[in-house]
């Protein structure tokens, strides 16, 4: 493997005098350390994960740092699998779950003092990126055993059956080739992804926490209406980002701040136009915890704090299809059910607006589907670790499966009108709303983990009012 594992990429040569001072007069003692609220629930899941695959090695990597310009790095986010199993956030780190199922973490412990890394390195010495734990503390942390990630290269050149998470970790998937076609590589992300459908309570917990870091989020833009009416979307776009920037990690994903017309473009996120008095503000966006769950809610506000009767006339539609998915959610259901409950009230609402070229009962046929010229995206998807969660899992498990109690879902139906779409009315062109909500499986139904919120017209207007009082 490459010097990543010796960790040696020294540049300018420097005296003796110097290398020998450095190593002298330093505190290198262990921090304290306090192990992690995650790591039993890691224990478990790695009990399961070893079940699934028993006498087999299973190399799950953290992922490597990503250059973002010259010689700077894009700030590291680890592999949903990886922390999910370990709850190392670290960059470089590898979890191998040995055939006996005995867990070790393999990383990058900080260099000791004497080690001229620690002031040398300017992506892993300490006095240049930070403390990284060392491996007593690490042990501690993660509750597993830890080893320097200059060890692996020796574990893994014994060749027992090896299944490799593939796509994360460039240097390990080239130091151990796939034995067959890939079909056991594949098997191995499938069950990382369908492992995470049916979530437990400590997740649920760290879902609402980055719910309810997320509702502030919102309410901290509505206070800064005016200097967002001012600048425009990229100040509403900093202020949430500030928001999850102190409240947890980051934001889930790129934030869609899109006004008017932008709002037709299901994936704005060049946040970059103004706010126009009289059109509406489309607002998706997620505060990812510390833990790395994330929310994922779009409301649609009206800049200039009340809805035009043309608006709220279409917000209310769009309002009632959300309405419909989610008293769909329900456990034993298919999953399938929460869309087509939503997309059926939309297809109406289009039929009375006189848009459809068929009745809404045609259209709804899969083999006319008129009405998703206005709304083409799904009804919604599972959220955890990441905003789109379990995107490896099996069709016949995710897609086409039943809803669980412990699944969560968005529901998030959306209406979007283009700016030259001349079967609309002129009022109406250059005009998206979608309503998003975070939605818990329960054993007898569902419960909005977002309601907080608010949602319908009237309390939209009367939310924005009392905040930018």
């Amino acid at each position: 493997m490459s010097d990543r594992f010796a960790a040696k990429s020294y540049e300018r040569p420097v005296p003796d005098a110097l290398l020998a001072f450095m190593k002298e007069g330093w505190d290198d003692a262990d921090d304290e350390v306090r192990r992690l609220d995650v790591a039993e629930v890691a224990a478990v899941r790695r009990t399961a994960l070893h079940q699934r695959f028993p006498g087999e090695r299973l190399v799950i990597p953290a992922g490597l740092l990503k250059t973002r310009a010259n010689d700077t790095d894009y700030r590291f986010r680890v592999d949903t699998a990886h922390v999910y199993l370990s709850g190392n956030q670290s960059s470089d780190a590898v979890l191998v779950v040995e055939p006996d199922g005995e867990a070790v973490l393999y990383f990058r412990p900080r260099a000791a003092k004497t080690d001229d890394e620690f002031w040398r390195s300017g992506r892993y010495g300490e006095i240049w990126a930070g403390r990284r734990f060392s491996l007593t503390e690490a042990t501690e942390l993660y509750g597993m055993r830890t080893r320097h990630i200059s060890e692996l290269p020796g574990v893994l050149r014994d060749r027992t059956l090896t299944r490799v998470r593939r796509g994360v970790d460039s240097e390990i998937d080239a130091f151990v080739p796939a034995t067959d076609d890939g079909t056991a590589d594949r098997e191995l992300a499938t069950f990382l992804s369908e492992q995470r459908l049916v979530k437990d309570g400590w997740e649920v917990a760290q879902l609402e926490d980055a719910i309810a870091s997320t509702r502030r989020g919102f309410e901290d833009c509505v206070r800064e209406w005016d200097q967002a009416r001012q600048h425009g979307e990229r100040w509403v776009d900093g202020t949430f980002w500030r928001r999850a920037r102190v409240d947890g990690n980051d934001i889930g994903y790129e934030n869609i701040v899109a006004c008017g017309p932008h709002a037709t473009t299901l994936h704005w996120i060049d946040n970059a136009g103004p706010l126009t008095p009289g059109a509406l503000l489309l607002l998706d966006m997620g505060v990812e915890n510390r833990s790395l769950y994330t929310a994922d809610i779009t409301r649609t506000l009206p800049v200039s704090g009340t809805f035009s009767t043309a608006q709220r006339d279409l917000y209310d539609l769009v309002l009632a299809a959300q309405d419909a998915g989610i008293a769909a959610v329900q456990p034993g259901v298919p999953y399938g059910d929460f869309h087509q409950a939503a997309m059926t009230v939309l297809a109406h609402g289009l039929e009375d607006l006189g848009l459809l070229p068929v009745s809404a009962e045609e259209a709804l046929d899969k083999d006319n589907l008129a009405y998703k010229r206005w709304t083409l995206h799904g009804t919604g998807h599972m959220l955890g670790l990441d905003v789109h969660d379990c995107a490896n899992a099996r069709t016949e498990a995710y897609l086409e499966g039943k809803l669980e109690p412990g699944m969560v879902l968005t529901v998030e139906p959306g209406l979007y009108f283009q700016s030259w779409d001349l079967l609309v009315p002129d009022e109406l062109r250059g005009t998206g709303i979608r309503i998003e909500d975070d939605i818990l499986v329960t054993a007898d139904g569902c419960r909005n983990l977002s309601a907080d919120l608010p949602r319908s017209p009237e309390d939209v207007e009367t939310w924005m009012g009392e905040l930018q009082a």
